[in-house]
């Protein structure tokens, strides 16, 4: 049977991930020429084509893929037994990672994050941002241990951990023309008034997305921003109007400074925030205890 080089196959993981042999070659602090020796030699030895080479970097073929789920699951398997050795010994210490939508980041760092950082302080965190289809790519390929998503879409390696409804709503500034509004609002009732929308990326906007192919309408932004901070701020200096969930903009709501309005629309009132794991995959001790963490905190979101 062929064994398989497990440095080389760290080099093309490297290649893959990073997009480039020279950008990964920079991450390692080696010759580009030499990874791309290492990927050769790992390519004869397993008598296939693991990367397509184009203008702007490199990708996997079918073959390539599957030899890196290998890597990413032996790499899980890896941190699992090292997380149950450190239990034996009555240990706390590692690192996990997340990845969150960016709606997300103000809740969680004044709640859960907070809370469990003094319950478990040898613990460390790194936590990335971004829409809706980065948040699902870094779990499904294990570059996240736990991601938290506005509108997930079904994915087969994807497990859903805790749903919670979070329907979308419509955020005014107190001066808006529709602040006064005390029913729910129609979608082309609102098509007369200057929006700001999330990129397309975004969980907010694909449901969003779906909600004007039903209705054949369609919202022209006058803004478009990959941050909700901006999107709050824009709606909070009367600038225009936005769609969001509740819970992005809870403290701004009760502060007075912004208004949330109900939609008059089933699809955009079924939104919905997903707490997931890659399907299969055997958290280690530490992600373990943040997920039930966060599951107890999502019910209450």
């Amino acid at each position: 049977m062929t064994e398989i080089n497990g440095k080389r196959l760290s080099y093309l993981y490297e290649a893959v991930t990073m997009g480039t042999i020279r950008a990964a070659a920079d991450k390692l602090n080696i010759a580009p020429s030499a990874i791309s020796r290492q990927i050769s030699l790992l390519e004869e030895e397993l008598t296939c084509t693991l990367i397509e080479r184009h203008r702007k970097g490199v990708t996997p073929t079918e073959a390539g893929s599957v030899l890196l789920r290998f890597y990413r699951e032996s790499l899980s398997a890896e941190e699992a037994c090292v997380s149950k050795l450190q239990a034996l010994l009555g240990l706390q210490r590692g690192h996990i990672k997340l990845a969150v939508g960016d709606g997300f980041i103000a809740d969680l760092m004044l709640g859960p994050l907070s809370e469990f950082s003094r319950l478990y302080p040898e613990l460390t965190l790194s936590i990335s941002t971004g829409g809706s289809n980065e948040v699902i790519r870094q779990v499904e390929e294990d570059e996240a241990h736990i991601g938290l998503v506005f509108h997930s879409s079904s994915h087969p390696r994807i497990r859903s951990q805790v749903v919670s409804d979070q329907p979308m709503y419509v955020i005014v500034s107190p001066d808006h023309p529709l602040a006064d509004r005390n029913k729910p609002m129609r979608l082309e009732a609102l098509l007369e008034y200057p929006v700001g929308l999330a990129e397309s990326r975004f969980g907010v906007r694909q449901l969003l997305a779906m909600a004007e192919f039903q209705q054949k309408i369609r919202f022209n932004p006058i803004l478009t921003t990959d941050s909700f901070n901006v999107l709050k701020n824009f709606a909070r200096s009367n600038m225009g109007f936005t769609f969001l969930p509740y819970f992005v903009v809870s403290k701004e709501v009760e502060d007075g400074h912004l208004i949330a309005i109900p939609i008059d629309n089933t699809l955009l009132a079924s939104g919905e925030a997903h707490l997931v794991t890659r399907l299969g995959r055997h958290l280690s001790q530490g992600p373990h205890e943040l997920l039930q963490h966060l599951k107890l905190w999502m019910k209450d979101l």
